[in-house]
């Protein structure tokens, strides 16, 4: 019989692990490994705005932490933030030498390039950016200031038309289009971006600004400009330079409405739109003069997309002679693209989280730096600092379009279609796009088996995201001549534009089984495969077909970057 087993055994073991439950207890209350919480106190005063103290933080983090890569890039947020540009460099630069994928860092470092007026450095990160993350709408935004801040408006408009094909109202973006049209000449399109944008995001300040500046200086409409001053001084909180503006809109006031009685100035005016120039030119950040304005159409038919992803531009009507930019600068002309923008929302982002060391202790998730506040004329404002993350993208799913299918219709009155057409196109020659889309219509009337017309509405249309009437356009022009490969890639970037991608698909795949070298539709195909289809096989096999078919298209070098990015 075996003795009995003592109860002393028991209690001890008891009592050993109350104590190994207390000593992890300690752990988590922050006696763990020094590395990894530095960085967590660190990310906990950027969230707090104590940008020094964070950095302090960061500094040991990164010095215990020396290979992790997202140490480095909390470290050149609260340097950037802090107003440690050189440091805040630096830290992107090693967060990137550890880890070339870490895509927040080539954000940020875009960011910061874009805040020292450097828009060549940062159009190479926001590359790298929206080569990884092709469908959020901000890394393409980024982009396309900072194209814009380079003078390369066909670029910058495909980059903002690409961030409009995943946020239609994003404001920044058809900002920036307007942008883009006011260094092209073309004063009333700029004009009517700067509404959508408004329109889309009521408090956006830029677009107000820029709207009242092309309506009191280009339009002559007083009214329009002071609606919109007004709708800007009535932001919260104030702009930074909302005495100057306030000042300016006080001035045309007495324009508008000499009889009523004066508001109060700020200061004495020579004149509203003088003094709009001065404070305009202070908002500088270097001299760059009056831009070459150069035409945005591209030839009938031309994909005009981005391997990466595409960039639906407005194509080219037939027969149509270029456009003539206007040889007034005019106020805007004289800001640095680089001060137009700020972010219209602070929505975060999300990213998985890593290893903060060695002790596989997790983190948050990795920042992006403070975006830089400004208005068309204002002095840059950093928000207070958020962290940032990544959203990944549902299984893609997409409407479906409803063909019209119609049949080829009959001969009209062409010699009085002519005229129309006539007419049409010289209204496009001064850039009155709603006045050549209905003469375009009223030609197509005239005469409705007659191409071109049908052909220039859908043209026309498009450029003024019309989709709808788009479609409908290309479908008569198809119904009149189906073997126009012209039509059917436009109507297929069309379908695209308009959330059609299936049908878009279909569509190029008509084009390749009739000409199956055709390189227009294989980029179409590979950008759609690439950004809304989420397939890279696909899309590689299209891509590997653009280079071998034309190996000096426009993309390539961008094809190529894409696919080095991607690998079989």
């Amino acid at each position: 019989m075996l003795p009995p087993t003592p109860m002393l055994a028991t209690k001890n073991k008891t009592r050993c692990g109350l104590i190994i439950f207390l000593m992890f207890t300690v752990f988590l209350a922050g006696c763990g490994p020094p590395g990894p919480r530095a960085l967590l106190k660190g990310k906990k005063l950027l969230g707090r705005g104590d940008y020094s103290k964070a950095v302090t933080e960061l500094k040991t983090a990164t010095s215990l932490l020396a290979t992790n890569a997202q140490a480095w890039n909390y470290l050149g947020v609260a340097c950037q933030h802090a107003g440690q540009s050189a440091d805040a460099v630096l830290a992107y630069q090693r967060a990137l030498t550890l880890n070339r994928d870490l895509v927040e860092a080539h954000y940020n470092l875009g960011c910061l390039w874009l805040e020292q007026n450097k828009p060549d450095a940062a159009k190479t990160e926001f590359i790298a950016y929206t080569l990884r993350r092709s469908n959020t709408p901000e890394g393409w935004v980024k982009l396309g200031i900072a194209q814009l801040g380079l003078r390369d408006l066909a670029s910058a408009e495909k980059s903002f038309n690409t961030a409009l094909s995943f946020d239609s109202h994003n404001a920044e973006a058809l900002n920036g289009l307007g942008l883009a049209q006011i260094q092209r000449g073309r004063q009333r399109e700029a004009a009517q971006y700067f509404t959508a944008s408004a329109q889309a995001h009521p408090d956006y300040g830029p677009a107000l600004l820029n709207l009242a500046t092309v309506a009191q200086g280009y339009l002559r409409d007083d009214t329009l400009a002071l609606q919109n001053y007004r709708a800007y001084l009535a932001l919260s909180p104030h702009p930074a330079n909302w005495d100057e503006v306030n000042a300016i809109a006080n001035d045309l006031e007495q324009q508008v409405n000499p009889a009523a009685n004066p508001p109060k100035m700020n200061r004495p005016l020579s004149s509203a739109v003088s003094n709009a120039t001065q404070v305009t030119a202070r908002a500088n950040l270097k001299s760059r003069g009056s831009a070459q304005a150069e035409s945005a159409r591209t030839q009938p038919g031309t994909a005009v997309a981005r391997p990466m992803p595409a960039a639906t531009n407005p194509f080219a009507s037939v027969e149509a002679q270029p456009e003539q930019p206007s040889g007034k600068p005019g106020l805007l002309h004289q800001l640095n693209p680089l001060n137009w923008f700020h972010s219209a929302s602070q929505e975060p982002k999300v990213t998985p989280s890593q290893s903060a060391g060695s002790n596989n202790e997790r983190v948050n998730p990795t920042p992006t730096p403070p975006t830089v506040s400004t208005t068309a004329f204002g002095t840059p404002t950093p928000p207070p600092a958020k962290p940032v993350h990544i959203i990944q993208p549902a299984p893609p799913s997409f409407p479906r379009y409803l063909y019209l299918s119609p049949g080829k219709p009959k001969p009209g009155n062409r010699q009085a279609a002519a005229i129309a057409f006539a007419q049409a196109q010289e209204f496009e020659r001064d850039a009155r796009l709603s006045d050549a889309l209905d003469s375009y219509r009223a030609a197509a009337r005239l005469d409705p088996g007659w191409f071109e017309p049908q052909y220039n509405c859908g043209v026309m249309a498009y450029r003024s995201r019309d989709f709808n009437q788009s479609l409908h356009a290309y479908e008569m022009a198809l119904a009149i001549r189906p073997d126009s490969a012209d039509a059917r890639c436009n109507f297929a970037l069309a379908l695209k534009a308009a959330g059609y991608v299936t049908d878009a698909v279909n569509e190029l795949g008509k084009m390749l089984a009739s000409n199956p070298d055709d390189a227009r539709a294989h980029l179409a195909l590979g950008n759609i495969y690439a950004q809304q289809l989420h397939d890279p096989a696909q899309a590689r096999a299209h891509y590997l077909k653009v280079l071998q078919l034309d190996p000096r298209n426009p993309q390539a070098t961008d094809i190529q970057f894409w696919l080095s990015a991607n690998p079989s």
